[in-house]
């Protein structure tokens, strides 16, 4: 019943120190697979021989279980390069030529620094005992966006306010005309009707006036405005008005 549940189970053998295609060979005795998943630098180890394993040796797994391994790639080679201070696709290609791997890129703002521009690495620059040939670098996104207090924009003309908003590095959003209304005239006095003559009838009540679509022009006052005075933004935050 066990063996039906669980199927064979084996017994992982010792790879460290093979070369990967006698891994493979040993696994596959014991109907296991093994899968070259990392590579790193070792002064112990020969390169091309497998560095460590993932089961460790002697764990017991059942049959077609995968083996990952650690190939080891000798003693460190290479000079880790100075990539700090250059943009992202040069330190890229410096990789290249070094036969180095970009391991991971992490942005952030920086004030006073170009977008794209590398601001760290890891591991630095002529760093010995390097682990694996992999670099991560910071990479700025350049200086954070301003911030502004929106001002109060209500009561001025659109020319002066759309003005204001490009000085200040915002953008003018939606322009909104608020409709005028104008009132109906009222109706007209009706003379009384003697009671006998006429029969009660139902007085139709006037429709309501229509609104005046207004088009906007330099002289159009600003009646609102989104964002609210006093609102904290961004110095690519759109302002949206409505103006009369």
């Amino acid at each position: 019943m066990r063996l039906a549940v669980h199927g064979r189970e084996v017994q992982v053998p010792n790879l460290v120190g093979k070369t990967p295609a006698e891994a493979r060979r040993l696994s596959e005795a014991e109907g296991l697979t093994a899968t070259v998943a990392r590579e790193y630098y070792s002064s112990l180890v020969p390169e091309g021989r497998v560095l460590s394993q993932v089961p460790a040796a002697g764990t017991v797994v059942r049959g077609g279980w995968e083996l990952r391994l650690a190939i080891s790639l000798g003693p460190q080679s290479v000079v880790i390069p100075q990539v700090v201070g250059q943009s992202g696709r040069t330190a890229n290609i410096i990789l290249q030529q070094r036969g180095l791997q970009l391991s991971s890129v992490a942005t952030m703002d920086m004030p006073n620094s170009t977008a794209g521009q590398v601001l760290g690495q890891d591991p630095p620059a002529n760093a010995q005992d390097v682990e694996a040939p992999k670099l991560s670098y910071l990479v700025s996104d350049g200086p954070p966006p301003q911030a502004f207090v929106m001002p109060s924009f209500v009561g001025q003309t659109l020319a002066s306010v759309t003005i204001a908003v490009n000085n200040a590095g915002l953008t003018l959003g939606k322009v909104v005309e608020q409709p005028v209304v104008i009132p109906a005239p009222p109706p007209p006095a009706q003379q009384p009707v003697p009671q006998a003559a006429t029969s009660p009838t139902a007085t139709n009540p006037s429709p309501p006036p229509a609104p005046v679509p207004v088009t906007p022009g330099p002289a159009s006052i600003v009646v609102s405005q989104d964002p609210a005075p006093g609102q904290k933004v961004l110095q690519t935050a759109a302002v949206n008005l409505v103006v009369r």
